[in-house]
């Protein structure tokens, strides 16, 4: 009998039918002598619905009050699963974040998680229960509730798992595993049936949603095996685990875009030491994640400073950069939010020459100027106009033949037959 982990999204468990598909399958798995934590998110679009109505009375709501508001969107879909397992006369029981210990730090709406104390979980499998975790979110020290940002039920479901040795844990969707991209921009993107940790972490970084990113440090750091799957389907997704030499074979595992994009520049700032950090700095005060950086080359005592953050987050960090800019009497601050970014992704990359150049002529031929560049060991990343986006990455995954890689994808005729 192994110990299994769940976890369903928003759309695995958007209305009372498909709820009760993820009982039967959950079902299906209990009647097997596993036993079953399961984790949910939120029905459907009920976080943004909630998001909304927060919207529509405060102008500028407190972030513990998002997070009370917040977290009850998972206790809906917790307590529903519950009740639509007793309905299939299997035992279940419900629990929020905070009644099965999952304790975080304060920071609201982006909380840490600092300890999961599983003890009540075990206790209530042992009694024969299927428990159902409301995802997302926790509890501080002293008692107040937190959410673990967007994707936060991810990283539920995997600090469980690691809480309570898991076997695996499943992570269900609305895609059949990890793609080469996302089939919606590229339709002959192939599946790939397993991944490592660090490139299933540029990925998640990178733009694809199949998994949260910090979820996937999670996983990387306690080695916690992941299957990514469809609720909608038996097939088997894509395996997420340490790397094995064979992995290594693959160049480049796969292609991602970024559209949520904004680049800010800080024109004529002085070139001495220090002011790089100074600037820096200031940003990191605002709770801004910068990502790409490029300073150009100093010619007359001054410089241009570029980096790119999350488009979200655009208002905020051009507040701090204008104020740093004026504390170290640089020139305007300009901003654009028409860029994407295109990003390759491989552990092959490390033992292959020549992927860079690749990527670009792939870019050139499609007249697909680069505005800025970054990598890393296992990553090249390039800054784009956003409506060349589409072309870009259709470009690059023909280039590195990702078509021929992995699981080709079932056509519609062919799942009819299924």
């Amino acid at each position: 009998m192994a110990l299994i982990v769940q976890k369903f999204g928003g759309s695995s468990v958007a209305n009372p039918q498909r709820i009760k598909e993820v009982a039967q399958r959950v079902a299906r798995v209990r009647k097997a002598g596993h036993q079953v934590v399961v984790v949910v998110s939120a029905l459907g679009d009920t976080t943004d619905e909630l998001l909304q109505l927060a919207a529509e009375v405060s102008g500028n709501p407190s972030d513990r009050e998002m997070d009370m508001l917040l977290a009850t969107g998972e206790q809906v879909s917790s307590a529903l699963l519950a009740m639509a397992i007793h309905g299939l006369k299997l035992k279940a029981i419900s629990f929020t974040g905070a009644q099965v210990g999952i304790v975080t730090d304060r920071s609201h709406t982006e909380a840490k998680i600092r300890k999961v104390s599983a003890q009540k979980i075990k206790q209530a499998l042992s009694r024969g229960n299927t428990v159902i975790v409301a995802g997302f979110q926790g509890i501080t020290e002293d008692g107040e509730i937190t959410t673990l940002g967007r994707g936060g039920s991810d990283l539920t479901a995997v600090a469980l798992a690691k809480a309570l040795d898991a076997r695996i844990c499943e992570i269900y969707t609305d895609v059949e595993g990890v793609y080469t991209a996302d089939p919606r921009v590229v339709p002959n993107a192939r599946k790939l049936p397993a991944i490592s940790y660090d490139e299933m972490l540029e990925m998640a970084s990178l733009g694809a949603q199949v998994m949260q990113a910090r979820s996937m440090e999670m996983a990387k750091k306690h080695e916690v095996r992941l299957h990514i799957r469809s609720s909608f389907s038996r097939r088997t997704g894509t395996i997420i685990s340490k790397e094995v030499k064979a992995m290594e074979d693959v160049v480049v595992s796969g292609v991602t875009v970024q559209k949520d994009e904004a680049k800010v520049t800080i024109c004529d700032v002085p070139d001495r030491p220090g002011i790089a950090a100074t600037i820096f700095t200031r940003i990191s005060d605002s709770r801004v994640n910068v990502d790409m950086i490029v300073q150009n080359v100093s010619r007359t005592g001054y410089t241009d400073v570029s980096f790119t953050v999350a488009r979200p987050d655009l208002k905020r960090v051009l507040r701090a950069a204008r104020r740093v800019a004026s504390e170290v009497k640089a020139g305007r601050v300009t901003h654009d939010d028409g860029v994407a970014k295109v990003s390759v992704v491989g552990l092959g990359m490390r033992s292959h020459s020549g992927i860079a150049a690749k990527m670009f002529q792939a870019m050139a031929k499609e007249s697909i100027n680069i505005e800025m560049i970054s990598t890393s060991e296992i990553k090249i990343s390039c800054v784009i106009r956003k409506d060349q986006a589409v072309r870009a990455v259709k470009a690059i995954h023909d280039a590195f033949g990702l078509d021929k890689l992995g699981v080709k994808p079932i056509t519609e005729k062919a799942a009819k037959r299924k």
